[in-house]
C-alpha cells in the first residue's frame, strides 16, 4: 500500500491541504483562504460553504501538485480550528446559520449569567474548562435560540451539530458519518474529560439535544469512506484532531513535560501531563493531548485569542505592512529607546487572565513612535504572552520546569520573534525542519492507523531540528520589559 497521506487542515483563516509521501515529507500542498465576517462587534463568523469549498479545493489541489492519483493516497487525516460550531439539517446538508467562529464574543452575557448562577465550579470539574465564549455550548445555544424553529427541529433529530472536523467528516462522506474525535469534543463545554462521553448535566444546563451530537472517537479512529464522487474513489478518514493536539502529535510531544507552542491566528501552549489530569489553580485549562487505542493523554494548555491576528492588523488595517513577512525586518528598524507595549485584546484577554470584555491597548507612546515600534510590539506581545502561560504552567505542575519549548506556525518563521521569545521564556525555543506539523499529526493519526507509518516512537525519531534559540538577554532588561507589559495589561483589565 501506497505510504501518502492527505491531511486536511482547515484554519481560522485559510484551508490547506498536504499530501505527504511515506517518509513524511511534504509532496504537494494546496491553500485558499477565506472571508472573515464581522456581522457586529466581537461577532465573528464564517460561512460554512466557503468552509468546505476552499477545503475541497486545497485537497484536489494538494494531491494534483503531488503528482499521485487519489488512488494513491492510503487515508486522509482532519485538523481544524476548535470550537467552532456549525448546525445544519441532516436531510440537505445545509447549515441553518454562518459557523460562529472561537473567537466570537455574543455569548459573554449568558457565560456571565451562569457564573454568577456558580455553574462554573461544576463545568470546570467535568470539563477541564471555564465558562467563557470561546467554547462551544453557547454558540450552540445560541443558534437554536436564535434562528427560528431551530430548537424544535434539533430535538426532533432533523439537525446536527459539529465542530468543523464534524461538519467536513459529514460533507466528505456524503452524509453518512456524524462523528469527532476526542479532542474536539473536549472543548465544548459538554464533555466529561473523565469519561469520555457526552454529559447530561451539562446538556442539561446548555439546554443542547443529545439527538444533534456526534460518536465521538479516538484520533486515530475510523470515520468512514469519502463519498467516490468527490475523489473518484473511495477514501478512508483515519484521523483528526483539534489544530492544537495535532500540533502537539506532529511535534511528537509524546512524553509528559513535553511543550509545544503554535502561534497562528491565535497561540496555543499544550503540556504533556501524561496519564495527570492536572487541576490548573491558574485560569489554565485541563484538556486532551489525544487519546489512542482508547487512553487519554492529558494536557494543561494556555489559550491566547491573538497572535498572528496582529500582524494581519497592521497589514489589512494599519496597512503599515504589505505582507505579513515584513512585520519581523520592520521591527528591527525599531527605536531600542520605546517602550511601547500592544496588548491585543481585540477579542478579550485568553490565559490566564480570561476577560472577555477587554479590548486592546497601545501603551508607552511617543511623539517619536512610527510604523517599526508597532510592529515590535505586536511581535513581541506575542512572547509575553506566551510568558504568561509558562508561567502559570509552572505553578500548576513541577513537570513544566526546565523543559525546552517546540514551535510551530506561522509567525515562528520570523527569527526576531523566536530569539525574542526564547529571551523572554529565558528557556530554549526550538524550531522544526517541518513548520507544517498541525497538518503532519494529522497525517500522522491517518498513516499510522492505516498501518503504512511508523508508531509514536518510530515517528518521534524523525523529528528535525531547523535551529534552537537561546536566550541572549540580560536577567535585568528581562526584568524590566516583563515589568513593563504586566502594568500594560493591568491598565487594559475591563475591571482596572
Amino acid at each position: 500500500m501506497s505510504g501518502n497521506i492527505l491531511a486536511i487542515d482547515q484554519g481560522t483563516t485559510s484551508s490547506r491541504a498536504i499530501v505527504f509521501d511515506e517518509h513524511q515529507k511534504i509532496a504537494g500542498l494546496g491553500k485558499m483562504e477565506f472571508t472573515q465576517h464581522f456581522p457586529r462587534d466581537g461577532w465573528v463568523e464564517h460561512v460554512p460553504e466557503e468552509i468546505w469549498a476552499t477545503a475541497l479545493w486545497s485537497a484536489k489541489t494538494a494531491i494534483k501538485k503531488a503528482g499521485v492519483k487519489a488512488s494513491e493516497i492510503a487515508a486522509i487525516g482532519i485538523t481544524n480550528q476548535r470550537e467552532t460550531t456549525i448546525v445544519w439539517d441532516r436531510q440537505t446538508g445545509k447549515a441553518i446559520y454562518n459557523a460562529i467562529v472561537w473567537q466570537d464574543r455574543r455569548t459573554t452575557k449568558l457565560c456571565e449569567k451562569l457564573k454568577k448562577a456558580g455553574h462554573e465550579k461544576l463545568v470546570s470539574k467535568k470539563t477541564g474548562l471555564l465558562l467563557d465564549p470561546y467554547f462551544t455550548a453557547t454558540k450552540l445555544a445560541w443558534i437554536l435560540d436564535n434562528v427560528p424553529g431551530a430548537r424544535k427541529r434539533a430535538e426532533k433529530g432533523e439537525l446536527a451539530f459539529g465542530t468543523v472536523d464534524s461538519y467536513l467528516i459529514w460533507r466528505l462522506t456524503g452524509g453518512k458519518s456524524h462523528a469527532t474525535d476526542i479532542t474536539n469534543a473536549c472543548r465544548t463545554l459538554l464533555l466529561n474529560i473523565k469519561t469520555g462521553e457526552w454529559d447530561d448535566e451539562l446538556l442539561k444546563l446548555f439546554r443542547i439535544p443529545r439527538a444533534m451530537l456526534p460518536e465521538v472517537k479516538d484520533n486515530a479512529d475510523d470515520f468512514g469512506m469519502t463519498d467516490p464522487e468527490i475523489f473518484g474513489v473511495a477514501l478512508p478518514i483515519y484521523g483528526a484532531a483539534g489544530d492544537q493536539q495535532a500540533a502537539t502529535i506532529g511535534q511528537a510531544c509524546f512524553n509528559p513535560g513535553m511543550l509545544k507552542s503554535t502561534y497562528g491566528t491565535g497561540c496555543f501552549a499544550l503540556l504533556n501531563t501524561g496519564t495527570d489530569m492536572v487541576r490548573s489553580k491558574n485560569r489554565l485549562l485541563t484538556t486532551v493531548a489525544y487519546r489512542l487505542n482508547g487512553e487519554t493523554t492529558y494536557a494543561l494548555e494556555g489559550a491566547i485569542f491573538i497572535a498572528g491576528a496582529s500582524v494581519q492588523w497592521m497589514r489589512d488595517m494599519l496597512k503599515i505592512i504589505e505582507k505579513s513577512s515584513d512585520a519581523g525586518v520592520l521591527a528591527a528598524k525599531a527605536d531600542p529607546t520605546q517602550n511601547v507595549y500592544l496588548v491585543p485584546a481585540f477579542v478579550g484577554l485568553g490565559a490566564p487572565w480570561w476577560d472577555s470584555a477587554a479590548r486592546g491597548s497601545l501603551t508607552g507612546l511617543t511623539r517619536n513612535t512610527g510604523p517599526a515600534e508597532l510592529a515590535r510590539a505586536a511581535l513581541e506581545s506575542v512572547s509575553y504572552q506566551t510568558r504568561d502561560l509558562i508561567d502559570a504552567m509552572r505553578k500548576d505542575w513541577k513537570g513544566a520546569h526546565d523543559t525546552v519549548l517546540r514551535v510551530d506556525g506561522g509567525m515562528v518563521a520570523s527569527d526576531f520573534t523566536m530569539q525574542f521569545l526564547a529571551d523572554m521564556l529565558n528557556t530554549p525555543v526550538d524550531r522544526p525542519t517541518i513548520l507544517e506539523t498541525t497538518a503532519l499529526g494529522a497525517a500522522w493519526l491517518a498513516g499510522w492507523k492505516a498501518g503504512v507509518w511508523p508508531d509514536q516512537k518510530g515517528f518521534a525519531e524523525r523529528w528535525a531540528l531547523d535551529r534552537q534559540f537561546t536566550p541572549r538577554m540580560d536577567e535585568d532588561e528581562r526584568t524590566r520589559k516583563l515589568k513593563g507589559w504586566r502594568d500594560a495589561v493591568r491598565r487594559t483589565l475591563s475591571s482596572s
